[in-house]
């Protein structure tokens, strides 16, 4: 592939890689998706047992254009450093598997997507020469700004400011959003995870401050859901190449990003087959699937804070597949 861009879900506006990472959202309040989900040849991939390389070859599509495509590999060897494991569990049925996302820096699968963004932007700028304070606004419904603030925290050139919703994280989803002081700075907001998210796109449709370069590092980022679909895809292989079978993905989900970067894969080409959405009491999700009728609502809280999300954002995404 020589060629690829990033365009609006609102409209026809087409921007780089490096434009779509940085502005997280497009000015139409769009979210940037790929111009094209580039064809693999499963036998391109089937000899590689090691992620770093296999994650690799399978980003590199989508990064033909950028500053950084030469320095991919260490940016990919740099930020996903930490296993994925596949653990077969024995039922006496057919195979079934536990896909462990928990072994990053903050035991949460937003490590593969904030770790990536954190050293691809890190890049980006260095190989730009860009000289902007580059702010970090994130809204979190619990695990996300934790391994945000982990993947940011003392990188010269940026800010991160996290909102999350007081009295709806667990305490220890708490401290790990609070305990990094330097160059982050969490905010409880009195409200739930879809205020915070609409305080984040609010200032996002503001101007910019000349010296400051406002950037999401939300699930809404092209570029953290592009490493979160190699882990789909390499367990899809390392299940084929054991069992000569399509995976079948269940995923709990809240504002629908990891769900996203499972359909990449599968559009990709890799031996997935179903997509099954895990969701709680919040079932905007589960309703538009049985009614086909998209009405967002009010968020319910739970004891799964992370999944409490009444108004998924990535839904957009999805619909861009279509």
């Amino acid at each position: 592939m020589n060629d690829m861009h990033f365009v609006s879900t609102k409209s026809n506006l087409q921007v780089s890689i490096e434009e779509a990472i940085f502005g997280g959202t497009a000015p139409d309040g769009g979210l940037y998706v790929p111009s094209v989900i580039p064809e693999i040849d499963l036998d391109d991939f089937k000899t590689m047992d090691n992620y770093q390389e296999f994650s690799t070859q399978f980003l590199s599509p989508y990064f033909v254009n950028s500053v950084i495509k030469n320095n991919l590999e260490c940016i990919v060897n740099e930020s996903l450093n930490f296993d994925v494991i596949l653990n077969e569990i024995d039922t006496g049925k057919q195979p079934l598997s536990m896909l462990e996302l928990f072994h990053g820096p903050t035991a949460a699968f937003k490590d593969f997507g904030a770790r990536f963004l954190s050293s691809i932007m890190k890049a980006i700028n260095q190989e730009s020469g860009n000289s902007k304070i580059n702010t970090i606004l994130v809204a979190t419904s619990g695990d996300t700004g934790g391994a945000v603030a982990s993947a940011f925290h003392n990188q010269p050139g940026f800010h991160v400011v996290i909102l999350f919703p007081k009295g709806r994280v667990s305490p220890r989803q708490q401290h790990q959003l609070t305990c990094w002081g330097d160059n982050v700075t969490s905010i409880a907001v009195e409200g739930e995870f879809d205020d915070c998210q609409r305080l984040v796109k609010a200032a996002f449709n503001e101007d910019q401050v000349i010296d400051q370069n406002l950037c999401s590092a939300n699930s809404i980022n092209i570029g953290r859901l592009l490493p979160q679909a190699t882990y789909y895809a390499w367990s899809s292989m390392q299940y084929f190449k054991t069992h000569n079978k399509e995976t079948n993905f269940v995923i709990p989900t809240g504002n629908l990003g990891n769900a996203f970067a499972c359909f990449i894969a599968k559009k990709m080409g890799f031996p997935i087959g179903k997509i099954v959405f895990s969701t709680n009491a919040n079932k905007t999700i589960t309703d538009f699937i049985e009614s086909s009728i998209w009405e967002p609502r009010n968020t319910i809280p739970t004891l799964a804070s992370a999944m409490d999300v009444g108004n998924p954002s990535n839904m957009e995404t999805i619909f861009s597949l279509s």
